[in-house]
């Protein structure tokens, strides 16, 4: 049963134990929606320019390293971890048909990988590093809080299109 409230997170300072409490909401609503997905549900596509549930779960797990990175180390990334995570960042075509063949096992282990990475550093945190100011190439400013608002907003908003798929596997 979910929780529906957010809290402070014990072994977190206030804000940051919030934070937590609402990663750990979004990603046990995440968790509750694909339960049970079988590989042709997580493989299927709606479209020839669609993305599948396997890719857009990916995805997810991919804008949370990214902003692993950005906000606890920061920088962008290597070459390395944009060759890992390149497709899963970009999907298109790339991801149809590299993104598939996987079990749910296998995207729940990689959102377990990541979030394990995030609640480690973020224990290191105190909540006024949320506030700490940095600015993009481009001379936007933006904090570490709206980095990690981004992680939810972006989960939530694949979700949605994870739930518009499951709705059309229902009537296939």
């Amino acid at each position: 049963m979910l929780d529906y409230r957010i809290t402070p997170k014990e072994n977190f300072s206030d804000r940051i134990g919030e934070l937590v409490s609402m990663l750990e909401l979004t990603r046990n609503v995440t968790l509750q929606e694909i339960a049970n997905l079988s590989q042709d549900d997580l493989d299927f596509l709606a479209t020839n320019t669609s993305n599948s549930i396997g890719a857009l779960l990916s995805h997810v797990a991919s804008i949370e390293f990214v902003h692993q990175v950005i906000s606890f180390e920061e920088r962008d990334l290597n070459e390395s971890e944009y060759a890992e995570w390149r497709t899963s960042l970009e999907l298109g075509e790339k991801g149809r048909k590299n993104i598939n063949n996987q079990p749910l096992d296998y995207y729940v282990n990689k959102f377990t990988q990541v979030r394990e990475g995030t609640l480690t550093y973020l224990q290191s945190k105190n909540d006024s590093w949320l506030f700490e100011e940095h600015k993009w190439d481009n001379h936007v400013s933006y904090n570490n809080y709206y980095l990690w608002f981004h992680v939810m907003e972006d989960e939530i908003n694949h979700r949605g299109q994870i739930r518009m798929i499951k709705r059309l596997l229902k009537n296939n």
